[in-house]
């Protein structure tokens, strides 16, 4: 093959880390780039753009004799990842940054620096593969990782990003790709992953709010259905859909949130089954597999990246929007987070549960 010159995202992690290794072993021209987007109270981890994250990154490249560039994306990455992440907890709704991170920053400001330094494609540590369909589409297809497959945050990629991109890592397990990180003698190797947000290592994303806003959450009432005051809430940004702990109100039966209404800083509660429902709206919606969708269509559908997924019909409705009808109830369906639909094992597209 011609020498192609590759852009690759490294965390500092052994994923990004032994792709490295692995695209240069290809015969890749192989370029490591952190994209640094968050320092202050950072902790070592797979997502983090902070100095140890660097400082790992940086290493690896050493020890595989690639040329290593520090590029700073803090500005992009408070814009569009830091901001909407804040706005959509005041709304209500409980955002997934990662998904806005991959769009906005791993790959539309990577992508524009591959190109403005003549390189032929970018490549991150995901667990997924990219596949050509017959129609002549591009999408993200499962991996070989199972339950540690990513096509779940990938769903807003457009074609333009999906056909110059790179993912070896999706054709082999977690397990594989620490082995190949061992062979290759790299220092990251048994580097633990991280489980939080990058930017809230504490996961108190309240505490955060208030902190970057420089305003305290705002109290208010706990309601049940029919708008009867149970008690009081520390402010809608601590709580989402399902959840059970936390609430400290005294009952017989224990209470779930079943929706936040930010309009009057309430926040109802029910009972368990409350929380399931079989039908989901969704907008902001980006197709993979097809360019539109104009009529009902069975899929797989994933509503949080843990889910197992589960059949639906998606209906088209006007102005780009999809009603989902699931065979059987989904429970804590949550505005704000991702809706992914599946077919034979590829994403077929997704979207903002609404």
């Amino acid at each position: 093959m011609d020498k192609k010159t590759v852009i690759t995202g490294m965390s500092g992690g052994v994923d990004s880390s032994a792709v490295a290794y692995i695209l240069k072993e290809q015969g890749y021209n192989v370029i490591g780039v952190t994209m640094q987007t968050w320092q202050d109270g950072c902790v070592p981890g797979e997502a983090c753009g902070g100095s140890s994250a660097i400082e790992d990154a940086r290493r690896v490249a050493g020890q595989l004799g690639i040329p290593y560039y520090v590029i700073d994306f803090q500005q992009e990455f408070r814009r569009k990842v830091i901001n909407y992440f804040i706005d959509e907890y005041k709304k209500g709704c409980t955002p997934n940054p990662c998904i806005a991170c991959n769009k906005y920053i791993k790959w539309e400001a990577l992508l524009n620096y591959a190109r403005e330094n003549g390189a032929d494609y970018i490549a991150t540590g995901h667990y997924a593969r990219i596949i050509k369909l017959p129609n002549g589409r591009y999408t993200a297809c499962r991996s070989e990782a199972g339950r540690k497959d990513q096509t779940y945050v990938l769903y807003g990629l457009s074609q333009e990003q999906l056909c110059h991109t790179l993912m070896p890592a999706g054709d082999y397990t977690k397990e594989e790709i620490r082995a190949i990180a061992k062979k290759a003698g790299l220092n990251v190797a048994d580097k633990s992953e991280s489980q939080d947000i990058c930017f809230i290592p504490d996961g108190n994303y309240a505490g955060f709010i208030e902190r970057e806003t420089g305003s305290k959450c705002e109290a208010g009432s706990f309601v049940d259905e029919d708008g009867n005051v149970l008690g009081m809430h520390k402010g809608i940004e601590n709580y989402t859909i399902g959840q059970r702990k936390g609430l400290n109100l005294p009952a017989k039966q224990p209470y779930y949130v079943k929706r936040i209404i930010p309009e009057t800083n309430e926040v109802v509660l029910g009972d368990a089954d409350s929380v399931f429902t079989d039908t989901v709206f969704a907008d902001n919606i980006n197709y993979m597999a097809t360019e539109a969708l104009n009529e009902p269509r069975r899929l797989v559908a994933k509503i949080r990246y843990a889910h197992a997924g589960a059949w639906c019909e998606v209906i088209p409705l006007p102005g780009g929007r999809l009603e989902c009808h699931f065979d059987e109830k989904q429970r804590a369906v949550t505005p704000g987070q991702a809706i992914v639909f599946y077919e034979d094992n590829y994403v077929f597209g997704g979207g903002r549960i609404s």
